[in-house]
């Protein structure tokens, strides 16, 4: 399976971003684990041609902590390469993949190895 991130793998549909980000959702599952709030929403079966069998992310970092957008872009820089890295750790046994929004929540500009480590923790949880 090759380390790539393509344009498939990641989350641009408004509609199920709403239902994703929709407060009081029952079917949205949540949780945080250092730097991140993650929710994660089963994607339906559909559609039998289109692309489910990978999941798809978004990584959002907030304006309001970090107001430089180079600083954004550094974070979610960060957090996409650790994504990429580690993707391969979800159960490929897993029948439905999973839209996902990984919410950066740290007050400071952390390294990557600590990102890392709170990507793959937040991966074996989804995953399981």
């Amino acid at each position: 399976m090759p380390q790539t991130f393509t344009k498939s793998e990641r989350l641009c549909s408004k509609k199920i971003l709403g239902e994703l980000f929709k407060k009081g959702s029952a079917t949205v599952g949540t949780f945080y684990l250092f730097p991140f709030r993650v929710l994660y929403l089963p994607q339906p079966k559909t559609d039998p041609e289109s692309n489910v069998s990978t999941n798809s992310v978004v990584i959002t970092v907030p304006k309001r902590m970090f107001k430089r957008a180079v600083d954004r872009n550094l974070i979610r820089r960060r957090v996409r390469e650790a994504y990429r890295l580690n993707k391969h750790l979800f159960k490929p046994n897993k029948a439905a993949p999973f839209s996902i929004a990984f919410l950066y929540t740290a007050k400071q500009i952390i390294s990557f190895e600590e990102i890392e480590k709170g990507m793959k923790l937040a991966i074996q949880k989804v995953g399981s």
